[in-house]
Parts: C-alpha cells; sequence; structure tokens
C-alpha cells in the first residue's frame, strides 16, 4: 500500500470508526487507537494538501469563524404539522383522512415516530457528499449553517449514493449531556440553557464551528425529500436512508389501522423517560405516497401528517426552603429551594413563586411536597401542594419587613403585587442591574455571570455599569475562577460592548423601570443618542413620548423620573466619559405586513438562540405585533431561558398562551 492508497484508506476508516461510534454506539477501537489513525491522516495532509477529499474527517472543522450565516432558498417548502393534544382530535383527524381518500385508492396505514425535541435541519448530498446543510427558516428561506453541520459526527461527510439526496431530520442534544454544557456555561458566566432543545438551536446558528464541534449535537433524519419518486411508502425511504449512512431513530411503527396508532402512540409515551433524548409527542404520518398525493395539504399543514403532543412532564419533590431573589427595580421574588428533581432534560432545583399573595392562594409552605412542571417544557412551576402528606413541621413562609440585602424597610403599593427595597444603593439591586446591563439583548457583554459580578461588587472593583468600561487585567485576575485567559475574554468582551450597539440597547440596559425592548426601540426612533435625551427637558420627554402608540403614560412618566434624577445622569454621563457610543436605529415602517401572524401580539422574554430584535423583526415581518409586556390582548408569550416571574405569572392571569421559540418558528413557516 502506497502512501496515497494508506490516506484514502485513512479517510474510510476513520469515517468508518465515526459511525460505528456516534451512530451505532459501538465503538471497535480505543480512543488511543483512534486519535492515532487521526493524527496519521493529519500528518499526511500535511505533506500532500492537494489530497484533501471531501469527505475527509478534517473538514469537520472549519479554519477560522464567519461573519454572517448565508440566506439560502430551498426548492421545497419545509412546512409544520398541525397539533393534537387529545385522542378526540386525533381520531378526527383519521375521520379526514378516510373521507379525503376514494374508496379504489384503499384503506390509509399509518407510521408513528417520536417527535424528538430538537431544531429541523435540512441536508444535500451531491454525488455521495453533503454539499448543504440549511435551517428551516421560515420554510423556503433558511441559513446555511454546513460548516457547523459537518461537526456534527453523526451526520456522514459521504453516503453511499451517488444521485442528489434531499435528507430532512432533527438536530438535538442527549438530555445528560446538558448538564455538563450547563456546567462549562456556569464556569465562563454565560448564562444556562433551559433544555437540550434551546442548547441544539443555540449551537446550530454559531458562527465559528470550533465552539459548534465542541458541543454534542447529534442527528436523526425523519423525512426523504423526494421519498415519492423512489419508493412506494415513508417507511421504506426510512430503511434506505440508514443502509445509505444517515442516522434514522429507529422508533417507527408501521400501523395498519387507527387502533394500532393509538397503543403505538401509548406505547412510545411509556418509553418517553427512557429515551436519552426528550420528545414531547408523536408524529403520525400516512406511510403511502400515493394517498399522500391524493390528501394533499391545506395553505398552513398536509392533510396525511399530525403531531401528537404529550402533557408537559410532572414530578413531585419536596420545599426544602423559601428565599428571595431580587431584580433591577428591587422587586423581591421568593423562590423555592427544591429537592434536586429531572424534569424535561434538565435537573430542577429551584421554582418562582411569583410573589407572597400567590403563595398563601396555592398554600405552599417550606417542607412541602410539590407538583412541579416546566411550563412551555421551559419554565420551572409549582402547580400545587399537597397538605395531606404534611407532618406537622412544614413551616409558613413571611415576606420580612426589611430588605434582607440592605436592611431597608420594605415597600408595596397598594395597586401592585410586587414588593420593592426602595433603596437604590441596595447592594443586591446594584448587583442585579449590572447583570441586565450585560445581558444578550441590552449591551450582550458575554463572560461576565453573576459569581463574578457578586466578587467585582464585593471588592468594591464595580460599583455601577460604568466602571466596567475601567476594568484592568491586573484586578481581575486575582479573582476566584479567574486567570489571564479568563481575564482577557471579559475585557475583549467589555470592549466590544464599547462601541456599535444600537442606541435602543443602551437604552434598554439602563433598566428604565417598564421600559423593555420594545419601548426603548420607540424611544429610540425619536431621540437618536443619549445626547439628545440629557439635553432634552425630562416634561418635555414624557410630552413627546405620550404621543406614541404603545408608550402610555406609565412608561412615558417613568422615563421622565428616570432623567430627573441627578445620580442617572450622572451614571450617563459616566458612560459617555467611557467613550461607550452607540448607533442610531432606522425608523420602523408603520405599513402593516400581511402574513401568517395577523391578528396575533407577542411578547418575547427570555434568552433565545437569536438576538431579541431579530426575533421581534421576524414576528413584525410576519404580519404579528409585538407587546413590550403581557397584556389582557397578548395572545401569545414566547418564552426562552431565564424568564423572569412577572411575565409568567401575568400570562396565567390574561390565559396567553407561553409557547417556546421552535412553536413560535413554525408558526412563522405557515405561509
Amino acid at each position: 500500500m502506497n502512501e496515497r492508497q494508506r490516506y484514502d484508506w485513512l479517510v474510510e476508516e476513520i469515517n468508518r470508526h465515526d459511525y460505528k461510534y456516534y451512530v451505532l454506539d459501538s465503538p471497535e477501537i480505543s480512543d488511543r487507537q483512534y486519535d492515532a489513525l487521526r493524527k496519521e491522516l493529519e500528518e499526511i495532509e500535511k505533506k500532500h494538501p492537494e489530497w484533501i477529499r471531501p469527505d475527509s474527517p478534517t473538514k469537520r472543522i472549519a479554519p477560522a469563524p464567519r461573519s454572517e450565516l448565508r440566506k439560502v432558498t430551498r426548492k421545497i417548502k419545509m412546512g409544520s404539522l398541525d397539533n393534537t393534544y387529545d385522542s378526540a382530535e386525533l381520531r378526527e383527524f383519521h375521520r379526514r383522512v378516510e373521507e379525503g381518500l376514494p374508496s379504489s385508492a384503499g384503506k390509509p396505514s399509518y407510521v408513528v415516530e417520536p417527535k424528538i425535541d430538537g431544531v429541523s435541519l435540512e441536508l444535500t448530498y451531491k454525488k455521495g457528499i453533503l454539499e448543504l446543510a440549511t435551517t428551516r427558516g421560515d420554510g423556503i428561506v433558511g441559513e446555511d449553517v454546513t460548516e457547523n453541520a459537518r461537526t456534527i459526527r453523526m451526520i456522514p461527510l459521504k453516503i453511499k449514493d451517488e444521485t442528489e439526496v434531499v435528507i430532512r431530520g432533527e438536530v438535538f442534544i442527549n438530555t445528560h449531556a446538558l448538564e455538563k454544557i450547563n456546567e462549562e456555561r456556569k464556569e465562563a458566566g454565560e448564562p444556562e440553557f433551559a433544555n437540550p432543545r434551546n442548547a441544539a438551536a443555540g449551537s446550530l446558528r454559531l458562527l465559528d464551528s470550533k465552539i459548534v464541534a465542541s458541543r454534542p449535537l447529534r442527528f436523526f433524519a425523519w423525512d426523504l425529500v423526494d421519498g415519492e419518486k423512489r419508493f412506494e411508502q415513508h417507511s421504506d425511504a426510512m430503511k434506505w436512508l440508514g443502509s445509505i449512512g444517515i442516522p434514522v431513530h429507529g422508533k417507527l411503527v408501521q400501523c395498519k389501522n387507527f387502533d394500532d396508532v393509538l397503543k403505538a402512540i401509548e406505547e412510545l409515551q411509556k418509553l418517553r423517560s427512557k429515551l436519552p433524548y426528550l420528545i414531547d409527542g408523536a408524529v403520525i404520518k400516512v406511510d403511502s405516497y400515493k394517498h399522500r398525493s391524493i390528501l394533499g395539504e391545506t395553505a398552513r399543514f398536509p392533510r396525511w401528517a399530525v403531531a401528537f403532543k404529550y402533557e408537559a412532564e410532572k414530578a413531585i419533590t419536596r420545599i426544602v426552603d423559601i428565599r428571595l431573589g431580587m431584580g433591577r427595580t428591587g422587586v423581591l421574588t421568593p423562590v423555592a429551594i427544591l429537592e434536586p428533581v429531572h424534569l424535561s432534560g434538565t435537573t430542577v432545583t429551584n421554582a418562582s413563586l411569583h410573589n407572597p399573595d400567590l403563595m398563601k392562594e396555592k398554600d405552599i409552605r417550606i417542607g412541602d411536597f410539590v407538583e412541579v412542571e416546566k411550563a412551555g417544557e421551559i419554565i420551572p412551576y409549582i402547580i400545587r401542594s399537597f397538605p395531606e402528606k404534611r407532618t406537622g413541621k412544614e413551616k409558613i413562609w413571611e415576606m420580612p419587613q426589611k430588605c434582607p440585602f440592605c436592611g431597608t424597610p420594605l415597600v408595596k403599593k397598594e395597586e401592585e403585587v410586587a414588593v420593592r427595597c426602595p433603596n437604590q444603593s441596595c447592594p443586591e439591586q446594584v448587583r442585579a442591574r449590572i447583570l441586565f446591563f450585560t445581558r444578550r439583548s441590552a449591551m450582550d457583554i458575554s463572560h461576565l455571570g453573576p459569581s463574578l459580578i457578586y466578587q467585582l461588587t464585593e471588592k468594591k472593583l464595580v460599583k455601577d455599569v460604568a466602571d466596567l468600561y475601567s476594568l484592568k487585567k491586573e484586578e481581575l485576575i486575582p479573582l476566584e475562577r479567574m486567570a489571564e485567559k479568563s481575564a482577557s475574554n471579559v475585557l475583549q468582551a467589555i470592549e466590544q460592548s464599547r462601541k456599535g450597539r444600537s442606541f435602543d440597547r443602551l437604552l434598554l440596559a439602563l433598566g428604565i423601570l417598564h421600559v423593555g425592548e420594545v419601548a426603548a426601540r420607540q424611544i429610540a426612533e425619536i431621540y437618536p443618542d443619549m445626547q439628545s435625551l440629557l439635553s432634552e427637558k425630562p416634561s418635555k420627554i414624557e410630552e413627546n413620548l405620550s404621543t406614541i402608540p404603545g408608550i402610555g403614560p406609565v412608561i412615558a412618566s417613568s422615563v421622565r423620573k428616570f432623567f430627573e434624577t441627578t445620580e442617572n445622569r450622572k451614571l450617563i454621563e459616566k458612560l459617555l466619559s467611557a467613550g461607550v457610543e452607540t448607533i442610531p436605529i432606522k425608523k420602523a415602517s408603520t405599513e402593516k405586513v400581511k402574513g401568517p401572524l395577523n391578528g396575533m401580539s407577542f411578547c418575547v422574554t427570555g434568552v433565545l438562540s437569536q438576538p431579541r430584535e431579530k426575533i421581534h423583526e421576524m414576528i413584525r415581518n410576519a404580519g404579528g405585533d409585538i407587546h413590550e409586556t403581557v397584556r389582557k390582548d397578548t395572545t401569545f408569550l414566547v418564552a426562552g431561558e431565564k424568564v423572569g416571574a412577572s411575565k409568567t405569572q401575568k400570562a396565567k392571569k390574561y390565559s396567553t398562551k407561553i409557547i417556546d421559540e421552535k412553536t413560535l418558528l413554525e408558526m412563522l413557516s405557515k405561509k
């Protein structure tokens, strides 16, 4: 075997071992042996770069990060499925299928598959080589994430077929892997992922494939796009995909009749807790491609498939303590400290109790056994307590009269349920303001987590947000879990925020009471920069803002009060002196857009896989309205990670439906 033959053998052999390890979970060689093969391959490629094959394992990681993700228009729309929630709705789906087929076509048969809770991905192979990978996007236009897809070891770079093959499937992260990722993010001062789906979605869209390669992303195919041209049934197409090297979940169940469908859904639900990945339901599809062709599609969904959504996972655990958390505006929120319980892919150790009134209403005490679920598979929520399990040792929790962090007497307005610490110098409130300032939707300063902010404020290195811009490396290195590299990362992130952020993001970052992303943008459309606000009389600011639809007197008054306060003006001057410069934003068009979200309103909260402003833009472009906070007429609360108590509480009060980012993207694709 000459060197060129050895090179070709190494490419094939390493790819074979990747398939055995990542897809079949049956490795044949040790890590040391695998690394030796890999090192030999890399050495040959250094000597002979002209030999490098497109399916070489070394092609899985791109040499440098990209500046943006390229938009790609697909030929065949990646649609979404209608949802059902009980057997009656499912039976109605079956009735429509039977009525839609002529008697000459025969009775329909179905397949039932797990609805993996991940992010959709389309793969295109040409002449056996992976050429393109795109996200769902709006169904027609997705984003090119080919370099990231190549890092996923379960996705083969080469398949055993020379024709053009287009596959759709799900990128996901196994539940046990999320714990490790979150530990690493916590160490780095980054927000933890709320569930494996958000971790997968956030990872797939990163610009640096080296970071993506470090995430344990996995992939299963669930559709062959031109299956009807190759096979009679979807189930045959899935078997064929497995035979050419594409990973499939292996949980597809063929059902001859509707009773078999119900049994398969029930069996899959029993299996749910034992699977290494999260599923949030089952997908039911007509198996025959001929039948699918006859049934066709509505304007929104295929008539031949539907999703059956399982109820949110619930668990029973015990409250071991109740502690207070504080937000940037001084609002104190009771938080239940729970005995750890595994729920929807993460270990839940606490849940917001929202406010004392709600606690009394639910009769929740320290020591109680409680039932917990994740609202929208994201937010830990206590459904109820179990008074019948009490032993007499449980304790009724009372809100203290003074702030536990600074000793200031607490205040509660008659018209509010919130209890506040009025002391703006309260150390916990200062820390909350700094953390809020750094969040991604505000000034987007990574590597500054709660632990580091606590140390910075305790050691008096940072007294307000402006002090961040005067931090020095020699001040950071002695801190706990800090070294030269991590200190450099922190300073680099701070420096990146000094210039180039849009003005509305700085307005948001200041934490003005009642001013969220939507209001900040509306204010920034009138005032292009901070100097224009400082030079305006506060009373005039209030007058101008009161004329803007959606702002209202409460927000306008709050902004006036903020700019009337000497301390706030000094802080802004300090930021400007530190060289913080912003970019004016473009005024939004007032013309109403027509789209699938017409007549719907959305409040978006928490950390999502994409910047909040991009989510807002997508909603507006689809005809939807954005609400700053949850109101009586808000249709949906889109909840990401790290969601605050107030919005979820209002959503439940006003019967606003809580959805996750994936559900929103599915709604956006229904064109």
